[in-house]
């Protein structure tokens, strides 16, 4: 089963999105992840996912574009703006909608900014854990 992680930039949720898929999915799943556009990996995005064992800072920022004809099984948006400009996939490719909050948007001290990263990072931690499961059953 091929994943393709869907966001604006491809620089935050996307790629901590893509990280906890691979944490915690096996071998029989191949996650991407790209944006509408690229903006670079977030170095905040890098260091709220370290703290928690899972290391992205390999990751590259790739655009949609690199993945259509593919072969993806299951795209999942993670911000709406991703979900509007989503390119259309074949038939067979299922469509995951679930925004979450956009810490890299934020402007702070790096103490904010590390607690918005972190925040994000759980709710997305959450949701690939469950998403992981269900494929399961």
């Amino acid at each position: 089963m091929k994943i393709l992680v869907l966001c604006t930039g491809n620089s935050c949720r996307s790629q901590m999105m893509h990280g906890y898929l691979d944490h915690f999915s096996d071998d029989s799943v191949e996650v991407v992840s790209a944006g509408v556009e690229t903006h670079g990996v977030n170095p905040f995005a890098i260091g709220v996912m370290a703290e928690d064992g899972v290391f992205i800072h390999n990751h590259t920022s790739n655009h949609v574009d690199e993945y259509l004809g593919s072969g993806v099984d299951v795209v999942i948006t993670v911000c709406d703006h991703a979900k509007t400009l989503c390119p259309i996939f074949p038939e067979k490719t299922k469509v995951v909608h679930h925004p979450f909050s956009d810490p890299s948007g934020l402007s702070g001290d790096a103490k904010l900014l590390i607690k918005a990263f972190r925040a994000t990072r759980d709710e997305i931690k959450e949701f690939a854990r469950e998403f992981v499961m269900d494929l399961s059953v």
